[in-house]
């Protein structure tokens, strides 16, 4: 980091940029892709590597060797790199799935903030609805239906009202 002749540092803030990629999920999708193709890379080189160092460390005897010995010897060998183009292929894979994760979070964003939109929609619709009284029935207050239906008697102590079948 360079510095001006005031000593401040050249950059204010070195995270600014890290920052506005992580803000923009089509720039860390982008960020990430970099990142993949050198992980890709590597891969790539590393696999050429255990290869070789396969063929030549199980090629390599020792006078006296008895069979396998060599092959046995170079285990060591093939399974660190083996290790190390695992861990490669979880690191591809992380950094695809990060930028899909990064991607469907501003996805969920925007649907929390329409979801929310519309509740609210609904709540102001419902505040504002203006409450009508149901119209009354003049014929069950106190005049006897000949067919007492719903409107007939609410308990067993109203059945004297009520006529028989």
């Amino acid at each position: 980091m360079s510095t001006e002749n005031n000593g401040q540092p050249f950059f204010d803030d070195p995270n600014a940029a890290l920052r506005a990629i992580a803000q923009n999920p089509v720039a860390y999708a982008h960020y990430l892709a970099d990142f993949n193709r050198v992980v890709l890379d590597m891969q790539a080189k590393l696999e050429i590597l255990q290869r070789e160092a396969r063929v030549h460390c199980r090629g390599t005897r020792v006078e006296g060797d008895k069979w396998g010995q060599a092959f046995l010897r170079s285990f060591p060998v093939e399974k660190s790199l083996n290790d190390v183009l695992k861990n490669l292929k979880n690191v591809t894979a992380g950094l695809e799935r990060s930028a899909h994760k990064r991607h469907a979070h501003d996805e969920n964003v925007k649907e929390v903030k329409k979801s929310r939109k519309e509740k609210a929609q609904l709540k102001a619709r419902k505040d504002n609805l203006t409450l009508q009284a149901a119209p009354e029935n003049p014929g069950q207050q106190g005049v006897h239906c000949s067919n007492p239906g719903y409107g007939g008697p609410t308990s067993i102590y109203n059945l004297d009202r009520r006529e028989s079948a």
